[in-house]
């Protein structure tokens, strides 16, 4: 800015735009009454829907109180006169669409009886459906099934009065929509269009020398609103601009000094950002219960390993390792128990591959594995063996095992094959094998 105060542009060559803003305010109005008709209909006609199927379906409950037993004795009975007159009043009752009576007689075909109201012979559609089974009762405390009755409500009907009460929720839910149209568009004419047109006419007619005239809203004294707000912002600009435009140079130099620091602050954010990032990538490469690495490291080393040990003529080889009868120390002793025991193993194998290079890891509930570069399969089993002995060492009780008292641990061996290996998956295939064999044998101990 070059300090000097610029008067606002004439009202009258936005008259069209404040038409424009008219227009669009209604046209949004409408849409949502719109909208909103939709969904109110949608809504309450499907309750409607749902009353109307939970009416027509105690009409028909009642309907099968009634009959019930009265059919159930016809047929027992045999009394076919009884029986035809109470199904054709079953059948002509106003919710009935539909009535199939299945006769069961000992010794013979069931008979079917059908009585249907649509003349073309349709299902009922979305109309409820009782099935219910005849029970005679031809002396004191028995009963005997005599029939099945399937009572079908009247889908004709049933849209009938699903119609009338839609076409009542349309009507009302459209007036309703018109009305609230109506009402906010003259709320808010007159609550702010008329006090918006007032400001802008004010605004459209300062200078510098009418700084001092003081907007003032025709409206209540008591009445404090965000147009209440707006007044008294417009008239603190007023009081304020003369001084803001001398301190306009001021505020840039301390707009730049806050610019900086806020470049500063950016940027310690953004090492801390990036700090807190590396914790979580760590976390996320390593088992939360005991600290080794998890399958996803695993998995991104052991590529690399296996094509640097191919590139270099290097050996390479794995240990799978299982804890022996794990299942029965969890049973035994808890799953609390059963988590430290996995620490504790963790702790071991932290111990014995600790050098450069050697990478232990958790893959499973109680399997690990160990990969160990340059060490070939006589310094591989001894190194399996080692682990055997420091975990014997700590002596962790297990009386559920049967090679045993303590907790022991299976290993497979496995030593990289350069001719016949051209992926880690067929090493660790070795080494799995490897571990199998070595429960099969007994457990306890290392294969290879």
């Amino acid at each position: 800015m070059d300090g000097r105060f610029r008067p606002a542009p004439s009202l009258q060559p936005q008259a069209k735009a404040l038409s424009s803003l008219g227009r669009r305010l209604v046209l949004a109005t409408l849409l949502f009454c719109l909208l909103f008709t939709l969904a109110m209909v949608t809504w309450r006609t499907w309750l409607a829907w749902e009353n109307n199927l939970a009416e027509m379906n105690s009409e028909l409950a009642l309907i099968d109180q009634v009959f019930r037993d009265t059919l159930a004795h016809a047929i027992w009975e045999m009394d076919r006169e009884s029986l035809d007159k109470q199904l054709t009043s079953v059948a002509s009752a106003a919710p009935v669409g539909r009535v199939v009576l299945n006769i069961l007689r000992p010794g013979r075909s069931p008979e079917i009886i059908e009585l249907n109201r649509y003349a073309s012979g349709a299902a009922s559609g979305a109309a409820p459906v009782l099935h219910r089974e005849l029970v005679a009762e031809p002396y004191l405390g028995a009963h005997e099934k005599v029939g099945e009755l399937t009572i079908e409500g009247d889908n004709r009907l049933l849209w009938e009065r699903l119609w009338d009460e839609a076409r009542s929720i349309v009507i009302t839910q459209i007036i309703q929509s018109m009305l609230l149209a109506g009402l906010v568009m003259t709320m808010f004419n007159r609550l702010v269009t008329v006090h918006v047109v007032h400001i802008a006419r004010h605004l459209g007619a300062l200078a510098p020398q009418t700084l001092q005239r003081h907007l003032k809203l025709q409206r209540s004294v008591n009445r404090q609103d965000e147009l209440s707000l707006l007044e008294s912002q417009v008239n603190e600009l007023q009081d304020n601009l003369r001084a803001h435009l001398e301190r306009q140079r001021t505020d840039e130099l301390a707009i730049a000094a806050s610019r900086d620091q806020l470049v500063e602050l950016v940027e310690a954010r953004t090492a801390e950002l990036k700090a807190a990032n590396d914790a979580l990538e760590t976390l996320s490469r390593h088992d939360a219960l005991t600290g080794l690495a998890n399958r996803r490291h695993f998995d991104e080393l052991k590529e690399v390993e296996f094509n640097r040990a191919i590139r270099h003529r290097t050996p390479l080889a794995l240990l799978m390792c299982d804890v022996d009868f794990f299942k029965i120390y969890n049973d035994t002793y808890g799953h609390v128990n059963g988590d430290q025991c996995l620490q504790q193993i963790a702790d071991t194998l932290r111990e014995v591959y600790g050098r450069s290079g050697e990478l232990t890891a958790r893959i499973g509930g109680e399997e690990f594995v160990v990969v160990l570069p340059n060490v070939d399969t006589q310094q591989a089993c001894d190194a399996a063996q080692r682990l055997r002995a420091a975990l014997a060492e700590r002596q962790l009780p297990h009386s559920g095992s049967s090679v045993s008292p303590f907790v022991t641990l299976s290993i497979g061996v496995a030593q990289l094959d350069p001719e016949a290996m051209d992926h880690f998956d067929q090493l660790m295939q070795r080494a799995d094998q490897a571990l199998y064999r070595a429960k099969h044998q007994g457990r306890n101990r290392v294969s290879l």
